[in-house]
């Protein structure tokens, strides 16, 4: 049978990055995700202040539900190819290329301007694809409420997609695990490399004083 791991990641009020939970899902549900999450506070997080992942509509669902406060940044890398897969392949190239400035723009303000000027450029010849960008941008933009952390590292999830690729380059070896346990020990110990690494680099993955200002931002 298929079988997916949910590997989630934080970043500690020291700027350095953890690996929080490893948990095998046989299927992607509000219901398993809302159980992850359910763990996570029974060990002892608190409400994050910003959480990233894509737009799937349990994930979403449970992060609002079982962390209420947090604020939630959908991933501007996986919604711009959600935006792409309604643009035909010949106009993709220069279309994406205009659509990426709006997450390039410095602050909140310059981005919606883009996003309008972009939006009344192509929503007669694209209409599904602007429908699709008007509906997600807001929740594409929680980044700029953030200014002091550096944009690339929270706008979009790749620091998790390294990890992914490097999971199923692994796991492809092996191909077919005779339990859940087996596939769960082998991911569980790739990830104890990295977040070894994490530890002992001197530079955090966000600086002191980006962290300072969150918590400061935050009240603590």
């Amino acid at each position: 049978m298929s079988m997916a791991v949910l590997v989630i990641c934080g970043v500690n009020e020291e700027g350095r990055r953890e690996i929080l939970a490893v948990e095998p899902m046989a299927e992607e549900s509000e219901a398993s995700y809302t159980e992850v999450f359910r763990k996570l506070k029974e060990r002892g997080i608190g409400t994050p202040k910003l959480v990233v992942s894509d737009a799937h509509s349990g994930l979403v669902s449970a992060i609002r539900r079982e962390f209420p406060g947090a604020s939630w940044q959908r991933c501007k890398v996986h919604f711009m190819r959600n935006i792409l897969a309604h643009v035909p392949q010949k106009g993709k190239e220069t279309f994406a290329a205009e659509l990426k400035e709006i997450w390039q723009a410095p602050d909140g303000g310059e981005a919606r301007k883009r996003a309008e000027e972009f939006i009344a450029k192509y929503e007669k010849k694209y209409p599904n694809a602007i429908k699709c960008l008007e509906d997600g941008l807001e929740d594409s933009l929680s980044y700029y409420a953030f200014p002091q952390t550096e944009a690339k590292k929270i706008s979009s999830t790749n620091m998790l997609e390294r990890l992914n690729r490097e999971i199923r380059r692994r796991t492809r070896v092996v191909g077919i695990f005779p339990n859940e346990g087996s596939y769960t020990r082998l991911v569980t110990m790739h990830l104890i490399e990295y977040s070894e690494d994490w530890s002992v680099n001197r530079n955090g993955y966000f600086g002191p004083g980006s962290i300072q200002a969150m918590l400061t931002q935050a009240g603590v």
